[in-house]
């Protein structure tokens, strides 16, 4: 994490390097954001700043040997060597760029780029060498040529360019219209200029629609590159100062900027960090739209923006046209010389993935060339089956899981609550279940017994009713037999046997019967 002293200086050091007041005004009311205490000591070195004829009054090793009262002003008409200024064509944060005539030994347009009055800081003057030796080492022809080098009489540096005649990128392929596969085709030529570029050992760090112009040659659109003014080295150094980075400064332009670039931190930038804007410029080739909102970065303070830069996800491409309304969808789908339903067809799938491949956060995620970035999209206009892929439901879980990290633990612990008390209902239910289902059985089997018991004592009624009532008819049957045979004793004139008959039954209750 850096020092308060360290932001300080970081911010400081970006802002007098904007000439334009209002824009360096935005620039620091973005990088304070809010901090009264910062906005004011950055104001006094500011003040102290141009107090000083644009030096840091502390180190003297900064000044160079002219300064904007002496050294001469520009402009139209005015002479640099064999070079004769006819029109500023363009401006950047330390240089002026001309169309100029060359005079000597041959008569030719050509565009020089000269540092400007005020911007003669070592490490303006770093970063402008860094420029001119970068692209001396560049043949390339989708890279703007170097021509020639020198310094004004004063010792301002300038280099000479060749004259790219055209627009840049993104209005070149509006204004005529080109469909998705013409626009492809550009898109890759950038990519052979950029893999040029990293063979060379720079890294570009500022693709973006400015620093890329599309000429016509021969009938033939060819974009070129024109700016390499924050360009690093992979391997040699490009000059013996330092490349503008001595403090970790916010290089580069924030909607195209990738994660590591925002981060300032020690980790290296290394040339996926090109891989990650080229992504943002298909983008904006296909959508007409960058990943993330230009405006709303801008409007964000400085560590807002870096945070967003570093964390937010960009929507696919696809979605990025879906969510447009209608008439923004048509005016896009017509600079594109098609219907708004089969663009959103067209950008479905493969050119989602390609796109969202080249913006993964994390660059070990990315293509790892220009190269093979170049050579996926050529897989996609040949219909052959592209090397990016769409994500896998684990690893859009584990993005979705990144951002929504406190919601989705907060949930997670609702689940288990959830599910603990689903688990202890359930046991308690079966408990009940099999507890009824016992006293259910239990009382089955008294009901059982019960039953049971009642049978066997209505057999036993039963039985008890049948031995009397046989030994009723028996005792009856011998009673008939007795009264018979008494009968003929009497009838014999046998009164003694009659009388032992009839005695016998006179004391016997049953006798009654």
């Amino acid at each position: 994490m850096s020092s308060p002293f360290s932001k300080e200086k970081d911010i400081f050091v970006e802002a007098e390097g904007i000439s334009d007041p209002a824009e360096r005004q935005q620039f620091v009311d973005r990088a304070c954001g809010g901090d009264e205490n910062l906005r004011d000591r950055i104001d006094k070195l500011l003040s102290a700043h141009s107090e000083n004829d644009g030096f840091i009054p502390v180190d003297p090793n900064e000044q160079t040997k002219f300064s904007p009262e002496t050294a001469p002003r520009e402009g139209e008409g005015s002479i640099i060597g064999r070079y004769k200024l006819l029109q500023n064509i363009g401006e950047g944060g330390c240089g002026v760029v001309y169309m100029a005539e060359q005079q000597t030994p041959v008569v030719r347009r050509v565009a020089l780029k000269i540092i400007k009055l005020g911007m003669d800081t070592k490490q303006v003057i770093a970063r402008f060498e860094a420029e001119r030796q970068a692209l001396a080492m560049m043949d390339h022809p989708n890279i703007s040529k170097v021509l020639d080098a020198g310094a004004t009489d004063n010792g301002r540096p300038f280099f000479v360019m060749e004259l790219v005649r055209g627009v840049r990128i993104t209005e070149f392929c509006d204004q005529q219209n080109l469909d998705t596969k013409e626009r492809l085709n550009l898109f890759m030529d950038v990519c052979s200029a950029i893999q040029h570029a990293h063979q060379k050992g720079v890294i570009h760090r500022d693709i973006k629609p400015s620093n890329i112009l599309v000429t016509m040659h021969d009938h033939k659109s060819v974009p070129k590159i024109i700016d390499f003014g924050i360009a690093k080295a992979t391997q040699q150094r490009l000059t013996d100062k330092t490349l503008f980075t001595q403090f970790h400064q916010f290089i580069g332009t924030p909607a195209y900027m990738s994660p590591e670039q925002a981060q300032m931190s020690g980790l290296d930038v290394d040339t996926r960090t090109d891989i990650y804007s080229l992504g943002v410029l298909l983008y904006e080739l296909l959508t007409g739209r960058t990943p993330l909102d230009a405006k709303e970065l801008t409007k964000a303070d400085y560590d807002e923006m870096r945070r967003r830069i570093r964390e937010e996800e960009p929507i696919y491409p696809s979605t990025q046209l879906s969510s447009m309304n209608p008439a923004d969808l048509t005016t896009t789908a017509t600079r594109r010389n098609t219907e708004p339903a089969r663009l959103n067809r067209i950008m479905r799938g493969e050119l989602d993935w390609i796109v969202m491949k080249a913006l993964e956060k994390n660059r070990k995620r990315r293509y790892e060339t220009a190269t093979e970035l170049a050579l996926d999209v050529q897989r996609y206009l040949n219909l052959e089956p592209v090397k990016a892929a769409a994500p896998s439901s684990l690893y859009r879980f584990r993005k979705f899981a990144r951002r929504n990290q406190a919601a989705l633990i907060t949930a997670a612990i609702i689940l288990i609550l959830l599910t603990v008390g689903s688990v202890v209902s359930t046991g308690l239910a079966i408990k009940a279940t099999i507890a009824q289902r016992n006293a259910d059985a239990l009382a089955k089997k008294s009901q059982s017994a019960q039953e049971l018991a009642e049978l066997r004592e209505k057999d036993a009624n039963e039985q008890r009713n049948l031995v009397l009532r046989s030994s009723r008819a028996l005792r009856q049957n011998l009673y008939a037999s007795d009264m018979y045979q008494a009968q003929h004793f009497l009838r014999d004139g046998n009164i003694a046997k009659t009388r032992e008959l009839l005695l016998k039954y006179a004391v016997s209750n049953q006798s009654q019967e």
